[in-house]
């Protein structure tokens, strides 16, 4: 009889080891080392989010270390490779958001993920760097700051942190149509190493206005260097911001815009235009964002 017990209480034990493990929530195919996740799908926090509490990201100087920047690296099968350099991209794309079940987990470089503050993840950008996303559906604009590699499934180009979506204004409908703009801030160092230094220089400043700040464009350069001299200058002429912003022109050319701003004050911009022509460094122009 007490071994008829014995084996009961046992069959019985596992029975009920079956059950718990065969309703435990089972790791969400995110990546390879998703079982780390107590959380099986992403979801916002259960509190609300004041826009006013989640702080503006300022580019500043980095130095790059080999952290989230080992290229190639594989992801579900699929190899990517990580650019040398942020310098010039562009894309249009998909956004996505990251929240709950990722807070509080190491980023790919090694950082704590907060779903409060501002940040991104993406595929090939070297971390970390900063980029200006654009909601295309509203406008709005933001900076964020890219510590983070993914999104890994379906078509998005950027995830960003909930923070992130709450201030461009799609958190509630998990995506958006963006349109991506890489910064640089002055001085950074874009390496993927720590010994190895890159030869290139900064290409656009600090830039933070939102939609509709106006900006003192000095001119549009196909040459870098020529730019670079110009913004020296111009820095030399005023305290505001100046930075040289790059884009991709319709026939496949680059030009380095150098610009002042963002100016609120029309006495202002006209200060800094004057200044600029007494110099002899161009007809600048007004122009708004």
């Amino acid at each position: 009889m007490k071994q008829y017990t014995l084996k009961s209480s046992t069959l019985a034990l596992a029975l009920v080891s079956i059950v718990a493990c065969s309703s435990a929530p089972a790791p969400a195919p995110e990546s390879s080392n998703s079982g780390r996740y107590s959380i099986q799908q992403d979801r916002a926090p259960t509190r609300s989010l004041d826009l006013s509490s989640i702080p503006e990201v300022v580019p500043e100087p980095i130095q790059r270390t080999m952290a989230g920047n080992r290229s190639p690296y594989t992801v579900l099968g699929k190899s990517y490779d990580v650019l040398m350099t942020e310098e010039g991209y562009q894309e249009r794309g998909v956004a996505s958001w990251y929240g709950e079940k990722f807070h509080g987990h190491k980023t790919s470089n090694g950082e704590v993920f907060d779903m409060y503050q501002v940040s991104a993840a993406h595929k090939s950008l070297p971390i970390p760097s900063f980029l200006r996303v654009t909601n295309l559906d509203n406008n709005r604009s933001i900076i964020v700051r890219v510590n983070d590699r993914g999104p890994f499934h379906g078509d998005r180009i950027v995830d960003l942190s909930y923070a992130a979506a709450v201030k461009l204004g799609y958190a509630d409908r998990g995506t958006a149509r963006v349109q991506l703009e890489s910064v640089v801030a002055n001085g950074a160092v874009r390496d993927r190493s720590a010994t190895a230094m890159a030869s290139s220089s900064p290409i656009e400043t600090l830039s933070l206005g939102s939609v509709g700040d106006k900006y003192v464009q000095i001119g549009a350069f196909s040459d870098l260097s020529a730019a670079r001299e110009v913004s020296d200058r111009v820095e030399e002429l005023t305290s505001l911001p100046v930075f040289i912003r790059s884009v991709n022109t319709s026939n496949n050319r680059i030009l380095h815009r150098v610009r002042v701003g963002p100016i609120s004050d029309a006495g202002q911009i006209q200060r800094v235009s004057q200044s600029v022509v007494a110099a002899n460094l161009g007809s600048p122009y007004t122009v708004t964002e």
